[in-house]
């Protein structure tokens, strides 16, 4: 796929995958994206997954009728974008590897080799000069991994953001790219937000026309979209008003006072209602709802002496990847010693600009007029 003259896409699509990173479903597969920038000297722009890689190779040799590249780039060291570096470097065995130092010690952690005498350590503001297009490698650290460089083309004014940017789902899916992405973000790079921030900022001095990430379609138009998004989540902002119910429950009586909550809340005029129950739906779409909206009602059994143990495995969820900015009211059941909300406090206590709700809903085994009185309470609070 021809991206500008002399960008090319040499990447592939993987509708084989179940589980992205072993816990991320993906109905619609993931792409492994690849790009061939081309010079009088020619770069080709990270490796994919290794169960393709003969398809990729493939894909470089037609793309460049034969010729040998001079380059790889490596941004990333996630072996989902260089577990077929080893074999490129095989297969072309003049060519050099560009790429961070932090990343040349990965590469020989996963190779048994750092290729020392095909070596180009760059860092912050460094160039590779293509003969006549010269690329210039910007840090991005922690974006997720220590190592990350992304790489800006000016000519083509095109930013090769890694990671970032990135979805779920292959190229060829017909799919909301908003929706995967918001996913994407919150389930692999979300505790990373203060760097991301500082790679926007990097960012915002570029002319950048379209941005190449390693997942995902190729970003050509309104910009200004897909950018503000990443500004709204790598801030813990809010994204949209609305409220996220979560729950567990064991024998339906939890369950009942959430729909009752759902039912109060929607006849309130409440502009969005979510409700996920968290032992049978997607768990990372739980997460990513819980960051896009600015309301969270969190409903669970004392288990234990503790939460239920999907509750517990959720709020472990938002707790790593620094829930912050948001309101949170809870509904607690246990038959004779309800200890939920305070358990779940605990947990986030290290939180950053969390509100609770004055009203904690608090139910003995099954919901009664007391129950009903609080759960109406804690709707007007949510509306507030």
């Amino acid at each position: 796929m021809k991206i500008t003259d002399s960008v090319i896409y040499v990447g592939v699509n993987d509708h084989k995958i179940d589980l992205f990173e072993g816990q991320y479903v993906v109905p619609n597969g993931m792409a492994y994206n690849s790009y061939i920038i081309k010079g009088e000297k020619v770069a080709v722009m990270d490796s994919v997954d290794i169960h393709f890689t003969d398809e990729w190779l493939d894909n470089i040799n037609a793309a460049l009728s034969g010729d040998a590249p001079d380059y790889i780039i490596v941004q990333h060291m996630e072996p989902d974008h260089s577990a077929s570096v080893d074999a490129f470097m095989e297969k072309y065995p003049d060519a050099r590897i560009v790429a961070s130092k932090q990343a040349f010690a990965m590469i020989s952690n996963f190779f048994g080799t750092d290729y020392k005498d095909r070596q180009i350590i760059v860092g912050e503001n460094d160039t590779l000069d293509l003969g006549g297009r010269v690329l210039t490698f910007v840090t991005a650290s922690m974006v997720h991994w220590p190592e990350v460089i992304v790489t800006y083309d000016a000519q083509d004014k095109i930013l090769f953001s890694a990671d970032g940017f990135g979805k779920f789902g292959a190229l060829d899916a017909d799919e909301d790219w908003a929706c995967e992405a918001r996913r994407y973000y919150f389930g692999i790079v979300g505790k990373y937000g203060a760097p991301v921030q500082n790679l926007l900022k990097k960012a915002a001095s570029l002319e950048i026309e379209k941005i190449c990430p390693l997942h995902g379609p190729i970003l050509t138009e309104n910009l200004g979209y897909y950018i503000n998004l990443y500004n709204i989540w790598s801030s813990y902002s809010v994204e949209s008003e609305g409220v996220v119910i979560a729950y567990t429950s064991i024998y339906g009586n939890t369950k009942k006072a959430v729909l009752k909550l759902e039912e109060i809340l929607k006849a309130k005029g409440c502009p969005k209602v979510t409700v996920t129950d968290l032992a049978r739906d997607d768990m990372a779409e739980a997460i990513e709802d819980a960051f896009r909206y600015g309301k969270l009602v969190l409903a669970t059994t004392t288990y234990n002496s503790d939460i239920f143990p999907f509750m517990r495995t959720f709020v472990d969820g938002l707790r790593e990847r620094q829930y912050q900015n948001r309101t949170i009211g809870i509904i607690e059941n246990g038959s004779w010693f309800p200890t939920a909300a305070k358990v779940i406090k605990g947990m986030l206590e290290k939180s950053k600009d969390i509100t609770y709700t004055d009203t904690t809903v608090t139910i003995k085994s099954a919901m009664n007029e007391e129950t009903l009185k609080q759960l109406e309470a804690l709707a007007d609070e949510l509306m507030k």
